[in-house]
Formats: structure tokens, C-alpha cells, sequence
């Protein structure tokens, strides 16, 4: 095949062939090699072009890509390892193989050296051949699959409503998608290797940054927090989201930060008008409904005159109506403040075995006033929580005051938990009155109460399990549970590990 000689191609080959093989270019001043690589490498479906020097093999590389290059190193005019420099230079993604005779091993070290992939002695076999060049394809597809994955993630981050910056420990930025270049207001060069003190215009991001690059390899952390932005012409404030995390390798060592942004002032607004009703409820209902029940509490203890055993078995039932409204009104208030993020923005490291320890304890006294085997089984090593102290302790609160209402006497209760995959799992488990399947769906409503021959006693606002619920999702876990009518019921609750 001359230098006109068109490129060969593989029977058959249209727009799908194209990319099924890499493409290669067999550059050797032997025609019989020329002929022999071509042949065989067409037959295993590449598209093949040959040149019968270097000179040539380089006009050809400059006109169009090849994937894989067969170089042979001893030819007249330019040298195999000129051209490997110049090929390398224009094309570092190209595959090259260099191909020598006995006599100039020390030459194919030499290419390894500069770039070559791979080596072929002459005299080799369509065998040899065919081995190294399906270790080159393997390659090539490894190199693909990474370029691939690349840019998939890339137009998936700048396509993210969200905005995401990437820096590396020394603060240089990364990445940073449109949105967050947007909402920090930023226009200008590319940011991209530039820090995050030039480009960031917000002290109190640079800071979240700061505190997760200089925090301990060994201590989990995770910054967030509200960034208020000023006013613009319209005199509306933007609140911004804010959560920077460490990015480590698998020794622990800090490589850098994720920080993510996100837009809140719709939310923020609709929380404000929220807050401002929750608080006109506290104000308006639950004030007055608790110097009502110290009133009656007055007259109950005689300090108002004598009452009748009537008298006081009506005003007894009142005061435990109204203290019931009263729990409600607070509970109310609670559901609020954790929709709205009020409470789970702080967080810290929390002991996972040491809280249950704690909420066991406590609860002991009123399990005990009805015969329940109230127990938390051996713990193995648990992994520490970034949460809320308050939201964790109130979750549990919940699940084990919940376990001892809807548990008979001389019941059990048994808490355990254990690391499932990226969670770490608390469970709940009673042999109480148990949920009927119908209604498994429906515990985690507002208001929503099993209602029947079993429980009709057991004095609730619908609340509880909802504020379990939106605490779980708040700290972006799952709950699970598990019943049997007159069997027990099991709540499981999932926690992210700390990364």
C-alpha cells in the first residue's frame, strides 16, 4: 500500500462500526509488516491505515486521529522516536506501540520512557500482535469510560438548580457550576484554578471553606449555614442555604471541600409567615389555656372554698382536656420550628450509644410503673452522628413513650442497633397492641390516630410519630416500621454514617 493508498476499513463498517474499534495506523518501513498488520487488524474489525515512514505516518496523524499507533523505530528519515515526540505532543490521548528489532531493545526503553505504551520485538506473531493490541484497546476503553464519566458528571452538576463549588486543599477552585457562580453574584474570567478568595465575594462562605480544610483529618465535620445576601433593587433579600463538607481519600486525608448552595428565600418567606402563626397560636390559645389550668388546679387543691367529689371529678376532667390542648398547641409549635429548619441547622458529633443509653434511663421509671421490661441490648462499636442533640433525643423520646402507651402490662421493649451498609439503624421493638396494615400507611399523617378497642385510653395529639418523621428526613434518614396486630410493633430508624 503506497502513500495514496486509501485507509482500509472493515466489511461492512457504517456509522455504528465506526466506533466500535479503535482506529490504527501501522507506520513501518517493511512492507511485509505493513501488509501482515493490516490484513490481520482489518480482519478483527479496525479501521487500518499504513505509512511506510514517519514523514508520512505524521501528515497522516495530522489530517485525522487514530487511537493506535504501531511505530516502528528504525526507519530512514525521521526517527521512531522523533515522531513518538511530535505523535505524543499533538495527540497525548493516542496509543502508541512502538515496534524494534532485537538489536535496539535499549531504544524501546528509551520510547517507554517518552510515552509509548507498549513494545513489539521483531521478529512477533500475528499472536504477539493481537495480545498487545487488545491490552491497547482495554485501555483506551478504560480512558474512555473515565472521560465519559467525566463529562456526564460535569453537564449533571452545571444542570443542577443547585449550586456546587469543588476546591482543593489549597483552596483552588476546581469546579463551580452556573448556578453558583450566579447566586454569589460572580462575573467574570473562568474560575476554574483560581481560589476561592478571589472569586467568592462572601466572608461567611470563605469562612464555612477555612473551618472544613483546617479541621482535623480524624474529626467528621460538616458546616452549614444561612447566608443573607444584600438587598437588590427591588429591596428583596436572597437567603441562601449553605453546607460545606471535607472531600477525603480513603486514608482520611483532606483533598478538599464540597460546598453547596441553595435558594431558600421562597421558603424562608413562607416560613416567616408560618412562624409569625405559630406564634399568634402560642400567644392566643396556648397562654391562656395554661392560666385557665392553673385556675382550675386552684379551685381543685380547695384554695377557692370546699368542692364537692363531683365537682372535682368534673374539673378534673377539664384540666386533663385543656392540658391536652395545651400539648397539642406546644407540639404544634415544635412540628413548625422543624419544617422550617430552625433546629437542625445546628449539629455536632453525636454518640449514638451513649443518647440511647441516656433515654433508657429515663424512661425506666415509667415503664416500670407498668410492669415493662424496658432493656437496651449490647451495643457493637457504632460510627458518630453529625445531628442535632435535641432532635435525636426527641426522636427516641418519642418511639420509646410510644412503645410503653401502646404496651400492656408485664410487656418488653428492646432497643438495638447496628450499622446496615452507609447507615447506621436504631431500633424499637414492643410487644405491644401492634398496627393493623391498613393503617401503617396513614401513622405518619398529621392528627392521625390508631383508634380502637386497645387504644382508646391512650391519651395522644396525632403529633408524635409526624415530628419522628420530619426530624428523620430533616437529617436525611428513612423510618421504617413493622407490626402485627397483638404482636408488637417494630419502628427502625436509619441514619446516614458519617462520611
Amino acid at each position: 500500500m503506497s502513500q495514496s493508498d486509501p485507509v482500509m476499513k472493515p466489511p461492512g463498517e457504517g456509522r455504528s462500526a465506526l466506533f466500535s474499534r479503535p482506529s490504527v495506523l501501522v507506520v513501518d518501513d517493511e512492507k511485509r509488516i505493513r501488509d501482515v498488520c493490516a490484513k490481520m487488524l482489518a480482519g478483527d474489525g479496525h479501521e487500518v491505515g499504513v505509512a511506510e515512514t514517519a514523514e508520512i505516518g505524521l501528515r497522516m496523524v495530522k489530517n485525522r486521529h487514530f487511537d493506535i499507533i504501531l511505530l516502528d523505530l528504525m526507519m530512514p528519515g525521521i526517527s521512531g522516536i522523533d515522531a513518538l515526540v511530535q505523535i505524543r505532543t499533538a495527540h497525548p490521548d493516542t496509543v502508541v506501540i512502538v515496534i524494534t528489532g532485537y538489536a535496539t531493545l535499549e531504544h524501546s526503553i528509551e520510547a517507554m520512557k517518552k510515552g509509548a505504551f507498549d513494545f513489539l520485538s521483531k521478529p512477533f506473531s500475528p499472536g504477539d500482535l493481537r495480545v498487545v493490541i487488545n491490552r491497547a484497546v482495554e485501555h483506551i476503553s478504560t480512558l474512555k469510560d473515565i472521560a465519559t464519566e467525566k463529562s456526564r458528571m460535569r453537564v449533571m452538576i452545571n444542570k443542577l438548580a443547585d449550586g456546587v463549588m469543588t476546591t482543593d486543599n489549597q483552596k483552588r477552585i476546581a469546579q463551580a457550576n452556573p448556578a453558583f457562580l450566579k447566586m454569589i453574584g460572580y462575573h467574570g474570567p473562568r474560575p476554574i484554578g483560581r481560589t476561592a478568595d478571589e472569586i467568592v465575594g462572601i466572608k461567611s462562605l470563605n469562612d464555612m471553606i477555612d473551618r472544613v480544610l483546617d479541621a482535623p483529618e480524624e474529626e467528621s465535620i460538616e458546616v452549614t449555614e444561612e447566608v443573607c445576601l444584600e438587598q437588590d433593587a427591588q429591596n428583596a433579600e436572597t437567603v441562601l442555604g449553605a453546607q460545606c463538607v471535607p472531600f477525603r481519600d480513603r486514608l482520611g486525608r483532606n483533598l478538599g471541600t464540597i460546598t453547596v448552595l441553595h435558594d431558600i428565600t421562597a421558603s424562608k418567606r413562607i416560613d416567616k409567615l408560618k412562624s409569625d402563626f405559630v406564634s399568634m397560636v402560642s400567644h392566643e390559645i396556648r397562654s391562656p389555656m395554661n392560666s385557665v389550668l392553673t385556675q382550675l388546679k386552684v379551685v381543685l387543691d380547695g384554695l377557692a372554698g370546699e368542692t364537692t367529689q363531683k365537682q372535682r371529678d368534673i374539673l378534673g376532667r377539664a384540666s386533663e382536656k385543656i392540658a391536652a390542648l395545651i400539648r397539642l398547641a406546644s407540639e404544634l409549635l415544635d412540628l413548625a420550628k422543624i419544617e422550617s429548619g430552625l433546629i437542625t441547622r445546628e449539629r455536632e458529633e453525636i454518640q449514638m450509644a451513649q443518647l440511647l443509653e441516656d433515654q433508657v434511663a429515663f424512661h425506666q421509671a415509667q415503664a416500670q410503673a407498668k410492669s415493662i421490661q424496658l432493656s437496651l441490648e449490647d451495643l457493637p462499636e457504632l460510627p458518630a452522628l453529625m445531628a442535632n442533640r435535641l432532635n435525636l433525643e426527641e426522636v427516641f423520646s418519642n418511639l420509646i413513650g410510644n412503645a410503653i402507651n401502646y404496651t400492656p402490662e408485664k410487656g418488653k421493649i428492646i432497643i438495638d442497633a447496628e450499622v446496615e451498609g452507609d447507615y447506621l439503624c436504631v431500633r424499637v421493638t414492643d410487644t405491644g397492641v401492634g398496627i393493623a396494615e391498613e393503617e401503617l400507611e396513614r401513622i405518619f399523617d398529621p392528627f392521625y390516630r390508631v383508634k380502637n378497642d386497645k387504644t382508646r385510653f391512650v391519651i395522644g395529639t396525632g403529633l408524635g410519630l409526624p415530628i419522628v418523621k420530619s426530624i428523620v428526613d430533616a437529617h436525611h434518614g428513612l423510618i421504617r416500621v413493622e407490626s402485627e396486630p397483638g404482636h408488637g410493633t417494630t419502628f427502625s430508624v436509619f441514619f446516614p454514617c458519617t462520611p
